[in-house]
């Protein structure tokens, strides 16, 4: 098992990164942690058709491992990112550089300078801390995902335009629906009515959030109406629309692109991979599939005994949200 391992700087934070090859671990993933006020570490998550047999396995041991050092895990789906350069941006022959891109792009959207609530005009000087802190108020919801709009093809980005109502009401949509990209959204999914409020996940499509960050930059930035998005439906019924939304806006476009919107939310969205992630690793671990690789290395049965316990305890909260 190779791995690498580096310090460098990230928006005026620390970012310790362990690069773990899918060639020789099976997790093809990378692991940096951005510190600021709070630890927050950006992960890539696993393709469902795993090309390594023990990908759940590292997946599981790293997850469980990351969840008790940081306060937020921002998680990106390797399906996801692939499908949108495939499906998005009609790239034929996707590199790593193309799938690092993609990445980069929400990263950036989000770290870039903007406008908060109680900035009182100056840009925000620590992005990290207070997306950490606008999004994960409970110690055992950590789980962050993102989604920006719009994407499109260099080559078409001179002949697209853009609306905020209409990128709004699309991300909105992707949000309450789980869906991954602008492309296939789930418009039949609507917010539960307050009788069906107690219904986990399993009884229906709709995803609750926890808490949700928008970030919205370019053109006419401050006449954008976020109302959608501070619905009361939207949200797990402990916490109040005022403390779990949060806009942060910036005049400046980003990345070339006239308007684009991005959502960072503490959501269901992450507990169907998730769970079936914890599962297949279980079902391997049941026979003791493997394990002999991993034992002759220091790591014991009861680490992934531990491992299953404290992502098992995740799930049944994500599960429970509502």
């Amino acid at each position: 098992m190779q791995q690498g391992c580096e310090i460098r700087q990230v928006c005026g934070t620390r970012a310790c990164e362990r690069a773990c090859r899918a060639r020789s671990s099976g997790s093809g993933q990378n692991w940096p942690v951005l510190c600021a006020s709070g630890r927050l570490t950006e992960s890539g998550g696993e393709l469902r058709e795993a090309t390594v047999i023990v990908q759940n396995y590292n997946s599981v041991l790293t997850l469980a491992h990351l969840y008790k050092l940081s306060d937020a895990i921002l998680v990106h789906e390797n399906d996801t990112v692939h499908q949108i350069c495939s499906q998005l941006l009609n790239l034929k022959h996707i590199s790593f550089a193309d799938v690092n891109s993609v990445i980069a792009h929400q990263l950036g959207s989000v770290l870039q300078p903007a406008l908060t609530a109680d900035s009182q005009g100056a840009y925000s000087r620590n992005p990290l801390g207070e997306l950490v802190s606008a999004l994960c108020c409970h110690p055992e919801f950590k789980l962050l995902s993102i989604s920006s709009i719009p994407q499109v093809p260099l080559a078409s980005m001179a002949y697209s335009s853009f609306s905020w109502p209409s990128l709004l009401k699309h991300l909105r949509q992707m949000l309450i629906s789980n869906s991954k990209m602008e492309e296939g959204i789930d418009w039949t999914v609507r917010p539960p009515a307050a009788a069906e409020r107690s219904r986990s996940l399993t009884a229906g499509s709709f995803n609750t959030s926890l808490a949700n960050v928008l970030i919205l930059r370019g053109k006419d930035v401050y006449s954008a109406e976020t109302g959608g998005f501070e619905d009361p439906a939207l949200y797990s019924s402990w916490l109040s629309p005022q403390e779990a939304f949060s806009v942060w806006k910036s005049p400046v476009p980003f990345n070339k692109y006239e308007k684009s919107a991005t959502l960072v939310s503490n959501s269901q969205a992450l507990l169907r991979p998730l769970d079936s992630m914890v599962g297949g690793a279980w079902n391997m671990f049941a026979s003791r599939a493997y394990i002999h690789q991993y034992t002759k290395f220091g790591i014991s049965e009861e680490d992934f005994l531990d491992s299953f316990s404290s992502l098992e305890q995740v799930i049944s909260s994500y599960k429970q949200l509502c």
